[in-house]
């Protein structure tokens, strides 16, 4: 009788010390977040405005973890062409790479840019390279030769149109002047006659065209209104070179690796959505950034479909190159293509012209 008295007072006495336990601490986990772009650009605000609650509204959900975000943007700790080595080195443990900057360590994200004249929708864009990253491992790979794993895809442009200083109506009219552009959409140009291609990041547009360094840049309307790009070039050509993939978000390798699996799966999730968050936001600011650039007293001309197709047909064969390039860095170039522009195709865009027409005869 004593020893059955002794064991349920000794396990009543357990549970009573266990319910007077305090909960067990909750975890901070530090996020350093980088990007050389300032906090007004659309990724940006977003990142801050939707990827981090989101983050915190998972971990909220259990209660084990939480974030300590640090957010570091416009150049406070890297220039925007310094994200992918940041991050790499540490300086960062999340990023915003702009990947147009790093073809070479990059080659498959450019598979947007190597197929101008498809697809004018951000989230079609966007939501087919990211499949492509998922099914084919060449650009998971490229990443992680960074020291970076690859979270997801962001397209944060509608379109690349023209915009130019005095009114542009046909291809003729950009013979004998300076295109500013970024990364791989400077190609474009090249079935142009007497044209010439400056290379430039965003946040160096307005200058160039101020100063004259430059006639025209390639960018897209939402950029245009947020850099007020309609005070030094008034014109805008809509030539809807279409969308392009320039930002993935990645993480630090060596950080990811120490992260627990909770929050590994919060921020892979979050970082799709962010995709179609932010993409969304780029096709629902598309229509009221045109007309803002019109209030500030901007004119937009169509190109015409004859024109249009006359571009298209006068470039080389850019995205046959970039398969072939990525086919040398180890990828399946080819199939790469041929499945990015059936992605496109099954969502309702007819290209003005098959890039991927090469690629399947090989």
């Amino acid at each position: 009788m004593f020893a059955k008295l002794t064991r349920r007072t000794v396990a009543a006495a357990l549970i009573a010390g266990a319910t007077a336990m305090p909960a067990l601490a909750q975890e901070t986990i530090k996020a350093v977040v980088i990007d050389g772009y300032p906090a007004r650009a659309l990724w940006v605000q977003e990142f801050t405005n939707f990827f981090i609650p989101e983050v915190d509204k998972r971990l909220a959900e259990t209660g084990t973890y939480q974030m300590d975000w640090q957010e570091s943007y416009g150049g406070t700790i890297v220039k925007p062409k310094g994200v992918l080595e940041g991050v790499k080195l540490g300086l960062g443990d999340i990023g915003i790479v702009t990947t147009i900057f790093h073809g070479s360590k990059l080659p498959s994200q450019a598979i947007a840019a190597a197929t101008p004249f498809v697809a004018a929708d951000a989230r079609a864009v966007a939501r087919a390279v990211d499949e492509i990253a998922r099914e084919y491992p060449a650009m998971q790979q490229e990443f992680d030769k960074q020291n970076q794993v690859y979270l997801a895809t962001g397209v944060v442009l509608d379109t690349y149109q023209l915009f130019s200083k005095s009114q542009v109506n046909g291809l003729s009219d950009l013979q004998g002047t300076k295109v500013a552009g970024a990364g791989l959409n400077l190609r474009y140009l090249e079935g142009i006659d007497g044209v010439a291609g400056v290379r430039g990041g965003l946040t160096d547009f307005y200058n160039m065209l101020q100063t004259g360094l430059v006639d025209h840049a390639m960018l897209w309307p939402e950029a245009a209104a947020t850099f007020k790009i309609a005070e030094v070039a008034p014109y805008m050509l809509e030539a809807n070179l279409g969308a392009v993939n320039t930002k993935t978000v990645t993480v630090n390798k060596d950080y990811w690796n120490k992260l627990p699996d909770e929050v590994k799966t919060a921020l892979q999730e979050v970082a799709v959505a962010y995709r179609d968050h932010v993409a969304g936001i780029a096709m629902d600011r598309a229509a009221a950034s045109r007309q803002a650039f019109v209030d500030a007293g901007g004119t937009i001309v169509a190109l015409s479909d004859a024109q249009r197709q006359a571009w298209a047909d006068g470039m080389p064969d850019i995205a046959a190159e970039w398969a072939a390039d990525v086919t040398d860095n180890g990828g399946a170039g080819n199939e790469m293509l041929i499945a990015y522009m059936g992605k496109l195709r099954d969502a309702g865009f007819e290209p003005v012209r098959d890039w991927a027409a090469s690629a399947a005869s090989n």
